[in-house]
């Protein structure tokens, strides 16, 4: 009798495991189509685009099919704009400071299919977007709002989940000279300012953002995106093809303060690191900035007088096993 109930017990323990090793033959979950957009802190994806000499270049979006089975059937994915999500999502996080809130990209500075087509036997394809930058100025925060619309004849189902049937794609062209420089060596100090004219004014970080293939601009002194009035107070930096001079420039003339008390030069280390042998190290330093400028709209009626003296560092590491510089690249 025993064995009869051993032998009774393996069979069922068979047909158990037979069962479970059938349902892994269905599909677990929906055919949803989503983007492939991770969104950061700051509720959008940010995009790194590299800059060109003209000015254009194609993103790929992933588009994808969920499940734990492959897609077995042709699909045409419809792709819009979608201004509601981003205009929801500025209120949610800066309320009424407009000045704040992210821009939607102007339609003349990019381009899309209004489809997407996903083969059979394919989880993923991709939506190719033609940015032209040329002309876009980076004070305000561009964002392009992506959404899976709804198909007219039900040939698929979005994915409703949050942050998965849209994409708000932050655009960051970028140069060899942009990005996040350390700022500790730039040192500032009030001008004419009597017992406190010897203060240090010193910021950790400071954002260079492209111009064009040779050219960047950073705010003046503490300014950051914070500020209402940033536009007034950006300094280009030129890099001169073929030399180390870096010529600092402001498009603004009310700020008739702004100065120039030395020649600025640029300098470019490499160096593969030790313990990655394909990662090279690359240093870029913007050194001997000299400059005064006069901050005209923080008090009205008032001009405060600055001085800024020193250098600026960016290190950026980047993986030589891959061809595409924007994902060559370690981004903060």
């Amino acid at each position: 009798m025993k064995r009869i109930y051993t032998l009774l017990t393996a069979l069922s323990l068979l047909a158990c495991f037979s069962a479970c090793n059938d349902e892994w033959e269905d599909e677990q979950f929906e055919h949803y189509v989503s983007f492939k957009a991770p969104i950061n802190s700051n509720g959008v994806t940010r995009i790194n685009i590299p800059h060109t000499e003209t000015g254009k270049t194609t993103y790929r979006l992933p588009v994808l099919v969920s499940g734990s089975t492959l897609n077995d059937r042709d699909i045409t994915v419809k792709v819009g704009v979608d201004p509601d999500t981003l205009r929801t999502l500025n209120i949610a996080r800066f309320s009424s400071r407009e000045d704040l809130w992210y821009k939607e990209l102007p339609s003349k500075h990019y381009k899309f299919p209004e489809t997407v087509h996903i083969e059979a036997g394919k989880n993923i394809a991709y939506l190719d977007i033609e940015f032209s930058l040329d002309g876009l100025d980076l004070v305000d925060k561009w964002v392009l709002p992506l959404t899976i619309e709804d198909s007219p004849n039900g040939e698929y189902t979005p994915n409703y989940r949050k942050n998965y049937r849209k994409a708000l794609l932050r655009v960051m062209p970028f140069n060899d000279y942009s990005g996040t420089y350390g700022g500790t060596n730039l040192i500032g100090n009030l001008v004419e300012a009597g017992e406190g004219e010897n203060e240090p004014l010193v910021k950790s970080q400071i954002t260079a953002y492209t111009v064009d293939d040779e050219t960047i601009f950073f705010y003046a002194g503490t300014i950051d995106e914070s500020r209402q009035d940033r536009a007034n107070y950006k300094i280009y930096a030129h890099i001169v093809p073929n030399t180390n001079i870096v010529e600092l420039t402001s498009d603004n003339a009310e700020n008739n303060g702004f100065k120039i008390n030395g020649q600025a030069s640029s300098y470019i280390e490499e160096e593969m690191d030790a313990v990655r042998p394909y990662l090279m190290r690359r240093t870029t330093m913007i050194r001997d900035i000299s400059y005064e400028f006069e901050d005209y709209t923080l008090a009205p009626g008032a001009r405060i007088k600055y001085k800024f003296e020193g250098t600026l560092t960016m290190q950026r590491n980047i993986n030589t096993q891959i061809p595409d510089e924007d994902q060559a690249i370690e981004w903060d």
